[in-house]
């Protein structure tokens, strides 16, 4: 057994890792707790909300069972391309009365590949990418079930109004874009 204790660290050496994690570690927790401090409520660490515009996609009761409706959101961009569809099962973040309504972005968050015409209705999934053959789970908020992605499917928040279906925002970046507002 190697009873050999490290040498001391010298005068002027590199930071360590264990220090540096020490160290920036602290520096997190000291930020958070001085925005609790009386007098230092000019420090914020505050999140920036997108405003995803408000769009009308169409009715409920014009949806049938695993008849996909493809519409662009949140612009008319080409990468903006998105499938709403009635699962016919419920669907995390689904809406209607049987929660079987969602809707996602067409363009695999691994490498772009488009998956417009993947829709498996049989399956409630989407795909194989054309790239490299990820497919998603559309019951599941479009989560990876096999290939290579390592992200979700970019699921479109949606919301009904009497019959109305509206988009309203987005969970997930579309490919590309590092702002789903700003291509």
């Amino acid at each position: 057994m190697n009873t050999r204790q490290p040498d001391p660290p010298r005068p002027g050496a590199c930071l360590t890792r264990r220090s540096f994690l020490l160290h920036s570690g602290a520096a997190v927790t000291g930020t958070v707790l001085l925005c609790n401090i009386p007098g230092f409520e000019g420090i914020s660490l505050a999140a920036e909300l997108a405003s995803y515009p408000r769009k009308r996609l169409g009715r409920l009761s014009e949806l049938k069972d695993g008849e996909p409706v493809w519409f662009n959101y949140p612009d008319n961009s080409q990468n903006s391309g998105s499938m709403l569809v009635k699962l016919g099962v419920p669907a995390g973040g689904g809406i209607g009365p049987d929660q079987d309504v969602v809707a996602f972005n067409l363009l695999c968050p691994h490498m772009g590949g488009v998956l417009h015409g993947a829709y498996k209705a049989a399956d409630q999934v989407i795909g194989p990418c054309p790239f490299h053959q990820s497919c998603f789970d559309l019951t599941r908020h479009g989560m990876i079930i096999t290939g290579h992605a390592t992200e979700s499917l970019p699921q479109v928040l949606l919301e009904s109004e009497g019959d109305d279906i509206h988009a309203t925002g987005l969970i997930g970046l579309i490919y590309g874009h590092s702002d789903n507002l700003r291509p």
